[in-house]
């Protein structure tokens, strides 16, 4: 509300100095149609289809620009839904085997990539089979010491056979145990091919298995985790879907491909993109509605699992162009677009960051979406600048400015 204020009283100032200086220039003779732009003596005819505001006033009133856009906003159906990840894109970080979490290294939000360490816990139970797995390694090596003097015995005719599967026997067994204990270690993040005495590790780490965002954390410091426990959640949104609910009498009117432009229910400003992808053939529960999946295209920035949205599916190709709400302002019932005058008037100068605004008179069409199809009623430039944040104020001045000089 200050800022409001604020800016109708700069607008205000503007009028009263204009109002000022024109009364001046009456007293020595100068006609109400004739206003200094640039160095003295240089005129020209006061335009109430244009305004100049100063680098101040654009930046107390906020002024953003955009551009014409292509919209498909008449044959289409309005549906509801909300964002939703695919189960092959989220995880739940688990641990391998229980233990004491010892440090966590992420917080909700922080992207994380795959194999990245998340947090570490700590067992005895890691110790034990670290030093199993080096002991079975020694034992290997005896036992493939007396294989090797039990076969040569038996060459020699001076070994019994017993001795020599005895021997055979132990080797297999103690090959099998250390292979199991290589993969226990390897699926804890411990190569034994690196492992001695001198390595021993009382933790281990957990790492995330899939790249994206860390969702929820479940546990804290000193929580012991058992290995069915998740740690956190983790989320790729690269492939976020739109989850529509359509109901049967509509079903006809969609196919695979169609785009779905949606807002956000909590922020119905910005606009995203989808395209149809998959139409399910059964029923939600509870309601007769069939749900429409699509897969969002571009951006995601600002999109998060589980957002409400509500959506426009185009039924047809055509397209028309459109602005924002914002950029339309009425007056004395006719609907304008405000656009930047790239050029400037004959022995016009501004002063530094100062720009000069056009009205261009429009017929408004539908509305949707935060959006509006426009015809414009005079050629455009080519590549305008559309004011879309600011309009009302520009035009404020605009008309005031004009209504200041009408005779």
């Amino acid at each position: 509300m200050k800022k409001f204020i604020l800016i109708l009283s700069v607008i205000s100032a503007s009028i009263f100095l204009n109002a000022c200086h024109n009364h001046a220039e009456d007293e020595h003779g100068h006609s109400h149609d004739e206003v200094a732009t640039g160095t003295e003596g240089e005129e020209h005819h006061e335009d109430v289809n244009e305004v100049v505001l100063s680098a101040a006033q654009l930046e107390i009133i906020d002024v953003q620009y955009g551009s014409l856009e292509k919209k498909q906003l008449t044959a289409t159906m309005k549906a509801n839904g909300f964002l939703k990840v695919p189960n092959q894109n989220r995880a739940s970080i688990t641990s391998i085997m229980s233990g004491i979490v010892k440090q966590i290294y992420v917080q909700p939000g922080d992207f994380v990539k795959k194999g990245q360490v998340i947090a570490t816990i700590s067992n005895t139970t890691f110790v034990i089979l670290q030093e199993e797995f080096l002991a079975t390694k020694s034992k290997i090596v005896l036992a493939n010491l007396e294989l090797k003097r039990q076969i040569e015995l038996q060459v020699g005719y001076a070994g019994a056979s017993k001795n020599l599967q005895a021997a055979e026997a132990e080797m297999e067994a103690l090959q099998t145990r250390s292979a199991s204990l290589k993969k226990q270690l390897e699926m804890v993040g411990i190569q034994s091919n690196q492992l001695t005495n001198d390595n021993i590790r009382s933790e281990i780490s957990i790492t995330s298995p899939i790249s994206g965002a860390i969702s929820h954390i479940m546990v804290n410091i000193g929580d012991f985790v058992s290995a069915q426990n998740p740690v956190a959640d983790v989320v790729d949104n690269s492939r976020l879907h739109v989850d529509l609910f359509v109901y049967e009498k509509d079903l006809a009117k969609l196919k695979v491909g169609q785009i779905i432009h949606f807002t956000l229910t909590s922020n119905p400003v910005k606009e995203y993109d989808a395209e149809i992808h998959a139409i399910s053939n059964t029923f939600e529960a509870n309601m007769k509605a069939v749900s429409v999946h699509a897969e969002v295209r571009g951006n995601k920035a600002g999109l998060i699992d589980g957002m409400n949205i509500s959506a426009l599916i185009s039924l047809e190709d055509a397209v028309s162009n459109a602005v924002p709400n914002s950029a339309i302002v009425s007056h004395e019932g006719q609907d304008y677009i405000l656009i930047v005058q790239e050029e400037q008037h004959e022995g016009q100068v501004l002063e530094a960051g100062a720009l000069e605004f056009i009205r261009i008179p429009i017929i408004k069409g539908t509305s949707d979406l935060g959006y509006s199809e426009i015809a414009s009623l005079q050629e455009l430039p080519p590549k305008a600048k559309i004011v879309t944040n600011g309009a009302f104020f520009i035009l404020a001045k605009m008309t005031n400015h004009g209504e200041g000089h009408s005779h």
